[in-house]
């Protein structure tokens, strides 16, 4: 194999890698188990995700990504390394040449360490892209038209909303508030409420069976089995979509807010086109029962969820990919090159 293309969505909850020729290759939750006492790698994606909250002392799983950046560059790296060797394969002569999808919001630091850790993961070039914007293209937006789109891209770790028109963002806010703050808002609101302690995979699978951004018209329950903070015992609770909402008011309502405040900063010319073409919801928070009615409601506009939320970034990647041939782009450098020159 003499390198490949590949695009990369790296986000806080799971990262996703398309292969040109090959489609969507890899789907994995962005968890590493590491051994404490060698620093070895043990286990990365699914696998790891296993562990959480199940690994003895010696073994810990890591999310090496929070709130949409890289909060551990070390096991970052690895857990690139391994995504990339398990698609690329060993055989190999260049490494690949990687887009991968960053927050909008990013700073100069933390784009580096995304190019470093990419580099040091075995990639020959390294190109990076917002992931708004490739949320917007993987949506099959015509982003490069002289109109506005407004793309919510609701991520694990942070919200991404931009205003695009003619290639470029025009206005753009990060929040780092996401699917990870809904599933640490129920875990809180069931702590607080039913004095029991859960596990985060455990409030992920409430968010997605009963979560909710509206007042449910139909009561649904889940069992949800914890520990008891009186008696230290486990215990199970019948948990409703009820109290799932009230649990996710404050989350909710931060994206909202969001929002209004990128819609009040738009140009008068480019909210008439948004008013025309709606907003569009990408990534996995979107997939939120009601959620896009709810800001439909509060703004005024129609909002339209993408047809595969949770793969746009990806899939934007994809095209992005496609276009380098016609482009003459230049790669990012890596963090020792840029340091000599």
């Amino acid at each position: 194999m003499f390198g490949l293309d590949m695009g990369i969505d790296l986000g806080t909850a799971s990262v996703l890698v398309y292969v040109r020729g090959r489609g969507i290759v890899l789907r994995e939750p962005s968890v590493v188990a590491i051994d404490q006492d060698t620093g070895a790698v043990q286990a990365v994606g699914e696998e790891a995700r296993r562990m959480i909250g199940r690994t003895p002392g010696n073994i810990v799983a890591i999310r090496p990504l929070r709130e949409g950046v890289i909060a551990d560059y070390d096991v970052t790296q690895k857990m690139l390394d391994t995504f990339i060797r398990r698609v690329a394969g060993r055989r190999r002569l260049f490494g690949p040449r990687v887009v991968i999808g960053i927050p909008s919001g990013v700073t100069s630091v933390e784009r580096r360490a995304v190019v470093e850790a990419a580099h040091q993961a075995g990639a020959r070039q390294v190109y990076l892209i917002t992931e708004p914007m490739a949320a917007a293209i993987g949506a099959g937006l015509k982003v490069h038209e002289a109109s506005g789109n407004m793309v919510v891209d609701i991520g694990g770790g942070s919200t991404d909303i931009a205003v695009i028109s003619l290639g470029g963002e025009v206005v753009s806010e990060q929040l780092r508030v996401a699917g990870d703050r809904m599933d640490e808002a129920i875990t809180r609101y069931i702590r607080r409420v039913h004095n029991l302690l859960i596990g985060e995979r455990t409030a992920e699978d409430i968010k997605i069976q009963v979560g909710t951004a509206l007042p449910p018209q139909e009561e649904r329950y889940v069992e949800v089995r914890g520990r008891d903070m009186v008696t230290g015992l486990p215990r199970n609770i019948r948990f409703g979509s009820s109290e799932a909402y009230e649990a996710l008011q404050e989350p909710v309502l931060a994206i909202l807010e969001s929002i209004n405040r990128v819609l009040e900063q738009t140009p008068p010319e480019l909210a008439s086109d948004i008013m025309e073409k709606g907003i569009v919801l990408t990534g996995g928070g979107s997939l939120l029962a009601g959620l896009p009615q709810l800001i439909a409601e509060r703004t005024g506009i129609p909002v339209h969820l993408a047809e595969d939320p949770v793969s746009c970034v990806v899939m934007g990647t994809a095209r992005y990919l496609e276009a380098l041939s016609r482009l003459d782009l230049a790669p990012e450098k890596p963090a020792r090159y840029a340091a000599r020159h």
